[in-house]
């Protein structure tokens, strides 16, 4: 897999620019705020049909203009395939594939897969249950595209449940009397929350069974062999049968056991938007740990095991997008993840200086500068910045 090119019109602080990549791994190179993270953030949103910075497409678009468009073309095994979307301030996103208009957006995931490594997933270590529960959906959209629909079923569903919960509540809080018609609405969402959060915590169970072993050998070998990586998914309804039926009627049980608690919360207590995956470092939990390397080790070693599984299930290496992260890596770090790179992944990586690559990856690589929306190739050695050039 090669993202061969992209069009950049009025996204984010880039009006109209273009970049044919060139090389396996490509440089970009700039003062903060000038662009660079914006560039990854339009091959994330065609990669993933969304972004980790916001979640309306209105903070997209170049400020005084109504719309925006993305254009990609991405090199596959089966030939290549071209990726348009058009973002708008005010109504939905169109995506094109291939000259067609998709119909449902979901439609065009898998077209384009990458992984991102940014100072931000910290948080997944560091941050709450939903970090680590996102995590792990995006990844297997990447996996399997059709689980963007099952989990926005879920969340559809636990809107709709939550809604009728409030309501309940409300009415007891008045003392008035909940009719069975009410009753049995709710009966049929615990038959569909069941339903939906089976097939939701089935396919977390069994992408992360593929992946802990991946991101153990990588850890183990970041770590020179001194420390040992436990991940452990801790799911909100318990389970150990891999079977629909069974799965939900765990779910059934869970859900009658803490119906008077839901009552007065007036919100859903069981389901996977409560599930849980621990991280533990020789035993003690990750979250908790002291040094910042080990977490950022830990990190390294699971975007690793992305990349790996990835590239094992689609059956192509995907692009693995670094945005400023070899500022936040140890030495020992930068150069364990710049080797495993090499030639393998499509890169693309962003940063102020270039003093973390030898002189045989500056040779080998794409090299762009980025400063107020444009950018500019270097093209010869002596127009590259090095350490005595350092850019603050």
């Amino acid at each position: 897999m090669f993202l061969k090119s992209l069009h950049l019109r009025n996204f984010r602080n880039y009006r109209d620019q273009y970049i044919d990549f060139t090389a396996q791994k490509t440089i970009l190179i700039g003062n903060n705020a000038q662009g660079k993270s914006n560039l990854l953030e339009a091959v994330e949103l065609l990669s993933t049909l969304k972004t980790h910075r916001t979640s309306r497409d209105l903070d997209l678009v170049l400020k005084s203009e109504p719309s925006g468009s993305l254009q990609a073309v991405i090199e596959r095994t089966y030939g290549d395939s071209e990726l348009n979307a058009v973002l708008r301030v005010k109504g939905r996103r169109t995506l094109v594939l291939n000259g067609e208009t998709v119909r449902r957006q979901m439609d065009a995931l898998g077209t384009l897969n990458s992984v991102q490594f940014s100072s931000l997933d910290l948080d997944l270590v560091r941050g709450g249950p939903d970090y680590r529960r996102n995590w792990i959906d995006g990844l297997l959209v990447q996996l399997e595209p059709l689980y963007a629909h099952i989990a926005q079923q879920y969340q559809q569903v636990l809107r709709q449940r939550n809604a009728l919960l409030k309501k309940i509540r409300k009415l007891n809080q008045e003392g008035g009397a909940v009719s069975s018609g009410i009753t049995q609405e709710l009966q049929l969402w615990d038959l569909q929350l069941a339903a939906a959060g089976s097939r939701v915590t089935r396919r977390r169970s069994r992408g992360l069974g593929r992946l802990i072993p991946l991101a153990q050998k990588w850890h183990h070998e970041i770590s020179s062999q001194t420390e040992n990586l436990v991940i452990t998914y801790r799911p909100n309804v318990l389970w150990t049968d891999d079977d629909p039926e069974v799965v939900q009627q765990a779910f059934l049980e869970k859900i009658e056991q803490r119906r008077t608690a839901e009552k007065h919360q007036g919100s859903s207590m069981v389901g996977t938007h409560r599930d849980e995956i621990e991280f533990e470092i020789n035993g003690t939990p990750a979250r908790f740990y002291g040094s910042q390397g080990q977490q950022r080790t830990l990190v390294l070693a699971l975007k690793l095991a992305e990349l790996q599984l990835i590239e094992e299930v689609v059956g192509e290496p995907p692009l693995l997008l670094l945005d400023d992260v070899l500022a936040e890596l140890d030495p020992s770090r930068q150069n364990q993840l710049l080797e495993t790179i090499q030639s393998r992944f499509q890169t693309i990586i962003t940063t102020t200086h270039l003093n973390s690559f030898d002189a045989n990856w500056l040779k080998h690589s794409q090299i762009v500068t980025v400063e107020q929306g444009h950018l500019q190739e270097l093209e010869m050695a002596k127009e590259i910045p090095l350490a005595g050039d350092r850019q603050s």
